[in-house]
Formats: structure tokens, C-alpha cells, sequence
């Protein structure tokens, strides 16, 4: 939603295509421009922000049939599938990498783009507590605030409220959730019943993986949740300093960061947590 911003402040023609996205995000300038789908077949060019492969890209026909393609991303796991790619591991959040691109190019960063990259910068930081946080961001934080940015009114909005939706998960997932190997491992799980159960939405799911990870001892946390019924589930994995969990999901054909990684695997709870559980005992 930065990136369209600022291309909108240049004059461009812009749609920002997404399926779904959670609702606690309504808040950033100009979301209800955001679309579903195009009527356009075949655009000038497509851009792909956050995003390590194709196959994960959302309404990928479109960057496919584009006639020229951009991938700005900050995974280390991104396999360069732009005719442009941009990728900066090093870098945080993929907010900050356009917030670079933008102060580069010498483009005015105003309060509705700034209170869009903020929030990306926020959320992909855990609110500036990840190792990943560098020197960098605390001054694109403050150059923010000093445009006007409300960077507490972002964080109360995205690390602190939750959905009654959410909050119900999160009962579930402490239920459940088991210490394995030493202490060293932390594994719960939802599935499709628990979703409907509380009438979840796209992301009352997210920071579920945490719960684990904030224990005492535990150095990598796993969390899956079932993917529509199916036989499959998707995997959010945590770590807290050594085990680089990308490495684990890329042998599960996904990837992520060296401390947030994801994946999915198919199987019942007992076959995917045993297949995950052998793969991260490696690393312990």
C-alpha cells in the first residue's frame, strides 16, 4: 500500500491486487482501493513485494503475463524469479527496503505512505524486538514520526488489539501446546473445526507461533494450522537464536528468514509434527 501511494503521487496507474488481507489493516490510507482481481490481461509491469517465490505470489497470472516484472524482497530463500530483482536479506522488512528505494529516488515520503511502510516495518520487527532490527530503522522510525507518522497508534493497532477471533485461538493453542525434546521445541496446532468454530477471518491466525517461542528454554516454536479441510497444513516456525529455521522449511520446498520461516506439509497433526520434529532435530 506504500509502494501504491507513492507511484500514485508520481502520476502511475496503479491497482494493487490482493485476494484477502486481515481486517486489523483497514486502517492504512487508501486500503479500499485495494482489489481483488483486473480487469486488465496483460499489464506494463508487475511488482512483487515480500514475496520469496512465485508460487506463493498471489494472483501470479498477472506478474506472469506482465510485460516487465520487479521482485523487491528481503528473503534470503527468494530464487530471482523478476526480469529485476531487488532482494536485501539483511534488511528487516520489506518496508524498508521502499522506503530506501524512495529517499533514493528522492521521493516525498508523506504521513499516508509513511503510515504504510511504518506498519510494515512494525509488524515484521514484532514492534522493533527482533535481532533482525538494525540501526537503519530506528532512524527510518524516527524520520517518520518526525513527518508525522503515529508509529504508537500503529503499534496499538497491530501488536496489541486483538480479534475475539484470535483470542480464542490463542486458548487453543495453549492448550495444546507441548514442550518436546528437552524443552527445546515447542508444538501446538488449529485446524479447519477450530477456524469455524470462532468464525476466524484472514488473519486471526497470525502470532500464533509465538505463544511457543516466548517460553522460557524453548529455542524453536512450531505452529500448524490446517489448510481448508485438506490433508495439508501450513507451518509457521520460530526460533529464538541458533536453529536457522529456514534452512528447516526448505527442505519442505518453503522458506523464510534464519528466525521465521514457513512451509507446507501434508499429513495428519501426528505424521507433520513427527516429519518436522526429524528435520529440526538436526539443528538442535
Amino acid at each position: 500500500m506504500g509502494l501504491k501511494n507513492a507511484l500514485d503521487k508520481l502520476g502511475k496507474n496503479v491497482d494493487l491486487i490482493m485476494t484477502s488481507y486481515a481486517r486489523t489493516f483497514d486502517f492504512l490510507p487508501n486500503s479500499d482501493k485495494i482489489k481483488t482481481d483486473s480487469d486488465i490481461k496483460e499489464y506494463d509491469l508487475a511488482i512483487s513485494l515480500d514475496c520469496a517465490t512465485l508460487k506463493r505470489l498471489d494472483k501470479k497470472e498477472y506478474f506472469e503475463q506482465a510485460k516487465k516484472t520487479i521482485v523487491i524482497d528481503h528473503h534470503g530463500s527468494n530464487n530471482m524469479y523478476g526480469d529485476i530483482n531487488y532482494v536485501n536479506p539483511v534488511a528487516p522488512a520489506c518496508s524498508e527496503i521502499i522506503l530506501a528505494m524512495l529517499s533514493y529516488y528522492e521521493i516525498d515520503v508523506d504521513v499516508n505512505i509513511g503510515t504504510c511502510l511504518m506498519t510494515g516495518i512494525i509488524t515484521d520487527t514484532g514492534g522493533f524486538q527482533y535481532q533482525s532490527t538494525t540501526a537503519d530503522t530506528f532512524e527510518y522510525a524516527a524520520e517518520m514520526l518526525r513527518k508525522g507518522v503515529n508509529i504508537s497508534d500503529i503499534c496499538t493497532r497491530t501488536l496489541q488489539t486483538k480479534t475475539k477471533a484470535n483470542f480464542e485461538l490463542q486458548k487453543r493453542v495453549m492448550d495444546r501446546l507441548e514442550l518436546l525434546e528437552n524443552g527445546k521445541v515447542a508444538f501446538s496446532y488449529i485446524d479447519s473445526k477450530d477456524m469455524d468454530d470462532v468464525n476466524a477471518e484472514e488473519g486471526d491466525h497470525e502470532g500464533l507461533v509465538n505463544i511457543g517461542r516466548s517460553i522460557e528454554g524453548v529455542e524453536v516454536s512450531i505452529f500448524i494450522r490446517q489448510k481448508d479441510n485438506e490433508n495439508i497444513y501450513k507451518v509457521s516456525m520460530r526460533s529464538s537464536s541458533y536453529v536457522n529455521v529456514s534452512d528447516v522449511c526448505l527442505m519442505f520446498g518453503g522458506g523464510g528468514h534464519p528466525r521465521a520461516a514457513g512451509a507446507q506439509v501434508q499429513g495428519d497433526v501426528a505424521q507433520v509434527k513427527e516429519k518436522l520434529l526429524k528435520e529440526v532435530r538436526k539443528y538442535l
